[in-house]
């Protein structure tokens, strides 16, 4: 279960917290180093619009590819999600470069920058089966150039898992669980501001392109793009990670298998995971609140569209009072909240939270009036970083010392595939609403009540979280390991 809540008599006026070493001889990491690791968040931010927005965008409204194909195409980087268990593990068990870590992250940096230059080469090769009418065109080639593309999709998103779960298994490394919440709310409010960021770099160096840009000069500019904005990218990770392992990580004194992490294979790696009936729990709890607080992303414009009636230059507005919201609740409740209510609580009052604004999104659609809705989609937006901060600040907890990465990898898994499948749930819950119901703000309405109905049982789920349980479970088994390895 959560700590006694932080008081302001722990925590030092200059900095995040105070400098006394509080495990092993590494002092407590300052306010500014957690900026500074801040910065690769920031940097993922940018990626995630570069990578989804303008590649979705140019494969169905510049070459003309099916929908359905772009959208399995990009959907591929999450579909090897499993990849964050063996990289998390690899983190565990394989130091590289001296440390356990950082050569991880900076390593699958490069390697996601490069992927994404190779998966738009790869976009530009799909574009050539697109006929003059806008038609796709069937062939062998066809298919050899779609799977390639998949392919390269998919080898963005394991460079992504090499990188993204040692980062945050390393937050896990360097903080003390008071720290966490106050940790995961500066860094996750970077990654959303790493959106705005990338959202206006993006749109300096594309400003030029019309619906009457020729092809050629289209291609150079998206290249040009996909090549300055992986490198700042690449260098905002390389200055976030500088000494912070070094300086700041306690994995060396926590860890029962210091000196020995080569006994950490694999297979011991998710004995360790499986060894708590929690580890299900919390899995399954991960999945039902990220599919609940994701079904909405494909529906919630043109709900705006059809339903209030919304011109596309006001629906795209949505989104910014969902960013606005969510930034805010982030930032704010490491802070504000999990002090007072303990992670746990935190996350049980955000998602019901986010179950009644997905209620008042239903009643917004009767008097139909923009403003409202924008209004709700915000308080969503505070909800959702409320429900954020806190999921993420339990599931640094639920960690074992000696398998930080696994664990990560575990719970970055299910928030992928959760992330996938709460897409096309959306979508096609949509698609069944058309076909049951005459009036849109009942179709519309099918999708928010299913995601209130989850996130009530998402709360049921968090209710069945036992941190303390967690503990005992994976440390017996640990001991077991190191007590098999004494006797061999």
């Amino acid at each position: 279960m959560d700590n006694e809540p932080i008081t302001t008599e722990n925590i030092a006026p200059d900095s995040m917290h105070s400098s006394a070493p509080s495990s092993g001889s590494k002092p407590r990491i300052p306010l500014l180093a957690v900026f500074r690791l801040g910065l690769f968040q920031l940097g993922l931010g940018m990626m995630s619009v570069l990578f989804l927005g303008v590649l979705n965008r140019a494969m169905i409204s510049n070459l003309g590819i099916p929908a359905v194909m772009a959208a399995v195409v990009i959907a591929m980087h999450q579909f090897v999600a499993p990849a964050r268990v063996w990289f998390g593990q690899l983190s565990d068990a394989r130091p590289l470069a001296g440390s356990h870590r950082t050569g991880y992250v900076w390593l699958g940096s490069l390697a996601f920058g490069l992927s994404a230059f190779l998966a738009v080469q790869l976009m530009w090769q799909l574009g050539q089966f697109v006929n003059p009418s806008g038609e796709w065109v069937w062939s062998g080639a066809a298919l050899l150039w779609v799977i390639l593309a998949g392919l390269g999709f998919a080898l963005y998103g394991i460079a992504l898992s090499a990188s993204s779960t040692p980062f945050a298994a390393l937050l896990v490394d360097v903080s003390e669980e008071d720290e966490r919440p106050k940790l995961v709310g500066i860094i996750w409010s970077m990654l959303m501001v790493g959106i705005v960021v990338g959202a206006i770099i993006i749109s300096v160096l594309l400003k030029q392109l019309t619906v009457d840009t020729p092809p050629d000069v289209f291609h150079a500019a998206i290249n040009r793009v996909f090549l300055v904005v992986p490198l700042v990218v690449f260098g905002l990770g390389l200055i976030s990670m500088v000494g912070i392992e070094k300086h700041y990580s306690r994995y060396g004194s926590r860890s029962q298998l210091v000196n020995r992490e080569d006994q950490i294979t694999l297979g011991r790696a998710l004995r360790v995971l499986t060894a708590s009936p929690q580890t299900g729990v919390f899995f399954t709890f991960l999945l039902m609140m990220t599919i609940s607080l994701f079904m909405q992303d494909a529906v919630l414009e043109p709900y705006g569209d059809i339903v209030f009636g919304m011109p596309y230059s006001e629906t795209t507005l949505l989104n910014a009072a969902w960013g606005t919201g969510t930034l805010i609740g982030i930032a704010s409740t490491g802070f504000l909240l999990v002090p007072r209510l303990g992670k746990q609580g935190t996350t049980r009052c955000g998602c019901l939270a986010v179950a009644f604004c997905f209620g008042l999104m239903i009643l917004a659609g009767i008097p139909a009036i923009p403003t409202l809705l924008k209004f709700v989609v915000f308080l969503f937006g505070l909800a959702s970083g409320v429900t954020t901060t806190g999921a993420i600040s339990l599931m640094l907890d639920l960690t074992a010392a000696e398998t930080a990465g696994t664990f990560i990898g575990a719970w970055g898994l299910a928030q992928a595939w959760a992330r996938a499948l709460a897409t096309v749930l959306g979508g096609s819950v949509l698609s069944v609403g058309r076909q049951w119901f005459d009036q849109p703000i009942f179709s519309f309405g099918l999708v928010f009540g299913l995601q209130m109905v989850g996130m009530v049982v998402a709360v049921l789920l968090l209710s069945r979280v036992n941190v303390e349980a967690f503990r005992h479970d994976t440390q017996q088994v640990i001991t077991q390991v190191l007590a098999a390895d004494l006797d061999s």
